[in-house]
Formats: C-alpha cells, sequence, structure tokens
C-alpha cells in the first residue's frame, strides 16, 4: 500500500498503553533510508522536533542530562542508561507487548564529543530568548569597544551580527565549544 492510505491515520503507542499516536507524513522519511516508517522523538532531533511543531504535538524528553531515562519514561525504563541497558529494556518490552517484528545490529551514526568520543544524545531543554533587537544592539555596541586586527574585520563582524535572525543565549556546554 501507499503511504497515501495511512493519512489521517494512527496506532496504539508499542510500551505505553492507552497512548495513541498519531501517524504522520514527514520529508525527511524515504524508503531509501529505510522502511519508510519511522517512530518520532520530538526532543530528540531538529527533524522530528520541526514534524511535532507542525503537527502541535508535545516534546516530552523522557532522557536526563546524564543520558538516563527519566521517571516519565516509566517503572521499566527508569535511570537506565538510554545506550546501554536501556536500549535492552526498550527491547524486552517490545518483545513483551507482541510489537516486535524484527531486530538486527545496527550501528547508529551518532554525533560525537570532541573531547570525550562518546555518543552525543541530543535532547531538547527549556530555553528563554529575549528581545532580538536589544540583544543585536547590546552586541553590535560592544564589538565597536573591541579591538580587532585587523580594524577592516569590524565591519564585517558587524554585518554578520546584522544578518542574524535567531539569538538565544545558551547555557548548553558550560566548557565552551572547540
Amino acid at each position: 500500500f501507499s503511504g497515501a492510505d495511512l493519512a489521517d491515520g494512527s496506532c496504539a503507542h508499542p510500551t505505553i498503553p492507552g497512548r495513541v499516536s498519531p501517524l504522520l507524513p514527514a520529508n525527511h522519511v524515504t524508503m531509501t533510508k529505510g522502511t519508510g516508517l519511522v517512530h518520532t522523538a520530538p526532543a530528540h532531533g531538529m527533524e522530528d522536533y520541526s514534524v511535532a511543531s507542525h503537527h502541535q504535538l508535545p516534546t516530552d524528553c523522557l532522557v536526563d542530562e546524564s543520558g538516563y531515562f527519566t521517571e516519565a519514561a516509566g517503572p521499566e525504563l527508569k535511570n537506565k542508561n538510554v545506550l546501554e541497558e536501556g536500549n535492552e529494556a526498550v527491547i524486552k518490552m517490545l518483545q513483551a507487548a507482541g510489537s516486535l517484528l524484527k531486530e538486527e545490529k545496527y550501528v547508529h551514526s551518532y554525533p560525537y564529543d570532541w573531547r570525550t568520543k562518546r555518543p552525543i544524545i541530543i535532547r531538547a531543554s527549556k530555553q528563554w530568548f529575549v528581545n532580538t533587537a536589544d540583544v543585536k544592539a547590546a552586541a553590535q555596541d560592544a564589538l565597536k569597544k573591541v579591538k580587532v586586527i585587523p580594524t577592516s574585520a569590524v565591519n564585517r563582524m558587524l554585518e554578520m551580527l546584522d544578518r542574524r535572525t535567531f539569538w538565544c543565549i545558551s547555557r548548553q556546554r558550560c566548557w565552551g565549544v572547540p
């Protein structure tokens, strides 16, 4: 059958009794990258977040800062590392529910932290945003007070700041960026 046959459909969640999940179209899901049907995790990736935002879905984050399932994930998963014993627990839950169609080893292409060489789990976090015009003006004023060598670079940087459309003060990585 075609994907259009699934439009406006829904399915029972495989591990949360009583929860119904909508079937949604997404441009990033293709037959060349797998089956054409995938789960969505809006709190764990930009493409999934975009689909969820478009359809006004919640972006519940069930993983804490250390990579462990939270209490909201349920008692079977709570405090389990998502890349280790948590993964095995999910497989067992799917088997018990009769929802596992196929299992095979797969090497996921996670982004890696340049410092620890460990996989990075993308997760949504609360952000606060300020008036863009105020931040832009403050950044431009601050840049004018910096001694830049060569001085010709100041104008390029001011133009870059002027073109910036989104501003967010990030506190995600306390140690900075490379």
